[in-house]
């Protein structure tokens, strides 16, 4: 099974596709790790987002998304414009999109331990939090 982990942060959906077969991880090349939403925010600019989203699971035939969970208020609130890359991924048709809370991800890192160091994958780090999002989506 394929799961592409997203973190939003910004004006940014940071990605990172993680697939589990035959008792086994591995990382898929992805030919993107983040995609942006443009500074005006208007609907035509909310919809390419969502169709380039669309495109990249399509053609790397992902089975579903996990989107780390950000909070409404307080401290580590996150901003209007994540809401909005959120809300436009949660309403892609075709495709399993769920949310998992900061909570959740501690509580299932803490049952199932990452079983190589995040330094050891390759990746950037700035894709830290989607690769611990698809970890913990995968248990």
């Amino acid at each position: 099974m394929k799961i592409c982990g997203v973190e939003l942060t910004g004006n940014d959906a940071v990605v990172c596709l993680l697939n589990y077969d035959k008792q086994q991880f591995n990382l898929p090349e992805c030919r993107v790790r983040k995609l942006s939403l443009p500074k005006d925010h208007t609907r035509h600019d909310l919809l390419q987002f969502q169709q380039a989203f669309a495109q990249l699971m399509g053609d790397y035939k992902v089975d579903s998304v996990a989107i780390r969970g950000r909070m409404p208020k307080g401290k580590f609130a996150g901003g209007a414009i994540s809401f909005k890359l959120e809300a436009a991924l949660q309403l892609m048709a075709n495709l399993e999109v769920r949310l998992l809370t900061p909570s959740e991800i501690k509580a299932t890192l803490a049952e199932n331990p990452l079983v190589i160091p995040f330094a050891d994958t390759g990746l950037k780090g700035f894709q830290e939090g989607a690769f611990t999002v698809a970890y913990a989506a995968h248990m």
